[in-house]
């Protein structure tokens, strides 16, 4: 199989270029990348090309934090974090009790992710352990790339949520064992956040992902109130309680991190930790905008993340644009659309740890997009990345590859 058009490829200093050119696969993997010629040379058999002069080639785009259970609840909108999670987010989830509905819910938002061009996920499941093992089961089937976590939480949330904090961690080491860090489809250790955790969970999480090096996802300082809240329960700043459980380290995805002080930044940044932005959120329930460039100057390792069902936002590139708004909305450095389609690709993929995800490279999984675009993006005098990216519209995915197979065709 032949993917020709204009190839999306890193350009070496956290942004993304267009060459022309393509990309031959060989079963899985990127077997050649081929610049400057749209069809291979020579007497080489070109049946099996597609894409051609008007399309785009792109690497799958990669979701760094979403909820596989919130699907359902995409919209419920009015409410602050806290009591949107008492009101929409804690019922839905109770829903998973059931395994095969937790599996068709999971079957459904990934056939919704990869219709978007999502080839890869870090998501959290619920605290129910056979329904985070369905979960697991579904990804492999569907061969997307994906890191799933059952959600560990044992106070304050409702009693059908919560869990012996023994319990979670024997069940989150099981699955670690059968999901390990260098497989596709991968477990990961879930902390929901502090405020549902006693210390006894959080040290064990801890202790578990270092045992199994595992990535680590959690929530941090999404609002204000969460914050005071934390200060009160664990009588420090919310980076050190994660930081004394053993939770911070450079495998360690925390989502939102709105309301660091700079004693946090400086406690990420020393850790190597990473902070998923979640720009549709965060504008979605009123949390507040993240302050990027802050974060950057640390420095702090960005990756971004749809956070389904609170974000609203299937699509990652729709995403991205929202990071791009949002700071230029608080006056700071405005990441171009060049670095914008890095961070949904090779950037989230770096920061993941998937060193063959994300990017047109040789030897790469071949999760691959053809999109063929209905503007005039290729027009002299223009950023054709930047309007990619603000006339954005789904409809233009043409053809998506999941391991060098096709998944999704809508020719």
């Amino acid at each position: 199989m032949i993917l020709t058009g204009h190839l999306l490829i890193e350009d070496g200093s956290g942004g993304c270029q267009l060459r022309t050119g393509h990309v031959k696969l060989d079963g899985e993997i990127i077997a050649e990348i081929s610049l400057d010629e749209l069809t291979p040379r020579g007497n080489r058999s070109i049946q099996g090309v597609i894409g051609g002069h008007d399309c785009l080639i792109c690497p799958g785009f990669i979701d760094a934090h979403l909820h596989l259970s919130q699907f359902g609840i995409i919209g419920a909108h009015g409410l602050p974090l806290l009591r949107w999670l008492e009101e929409f987010t804690f019922p839905e989830e109770n829903k998973w009790n059931d395994p095969e509905l937790a599996a068709s819910t999971t079957a459904t938002a990934l056939e919704e992710l990869v219709g978007h061009g999502t080839t890869g996920i870090a998501a959290y499941a619920t605290v129910h352990h056979e329904a985070t093992r369905r979960c697991l089961q579904v990804a492999e089937q569907k061969g997307v790339r994906a890191l799933i976590g059952q959600v560990l939480m044992d106070c304050n949330a409702p009693a059908s949520l919560c869990r012996p904090a023994a319990q979670l961690l024997n069940e989150a080491e099981s699955l670690g064992a059968k999901y390990p860090p260098n497989r596709r489809v991968a477990a990961a250790v879930t902390p929901r956040f502090a405020l549902s955790c006693s210390e006894e969970l959080l040290r064990g999480s801890g202790k578990l992902a270092t045992e199994q090096q595992a990535t680590i996802q959690t929530h941090i300082a999404e609002t204000k109130i969460e914050c005071q809240q934390v200060q009160r329960q664990f009588g420090k700043r919310y980076s050190q309680v994660y930081c004394d459980a053993g939770l911070l380290t450079e495998r360690t995805l925390l989502g939102h991190g709105i309301y660091l002080d700079p004693l946090d930044r400086q406690q990420l940044a020393t850790a190597n930790s990473k902070i998923v932005h979640c720009p549709t959120a965060n504008s979605f329930l009123r949390s507040g905008e993240m302050h990027r460039q802050t974060l950057m100057e640390e420095p702090i390792q960005l990756a971004i993340g749809s956070d389904i069902g609170a974000g609203y936002e299937r699509s990652m590139v729709r995403v991205a644009r929202e990071m791009i708004l949002t700071a230029a909305r608080l006056g700071t450095s405005v990441p171009s659309a060049s670095e914008a389609w890095y961070s949904i690709t090779a950037g989230n993929a770096d920061a993941l740890s998937w060193l063959d995800a994300g990017r047109l490279r040789v030897g790469a999984s071949a999760d691959l997009l053809i999109i063929r675009p209905s503007i005039d993006w290729q027009s002299a005098n223009s950023d054709p990345l930047s309007k990619l990216m603000f006339g954005w519209d789904d409809r233009w995915i043409q053809h998506v590859f999941l391991r060098g197979k096709l998944a999704r065709s809508y020719n």
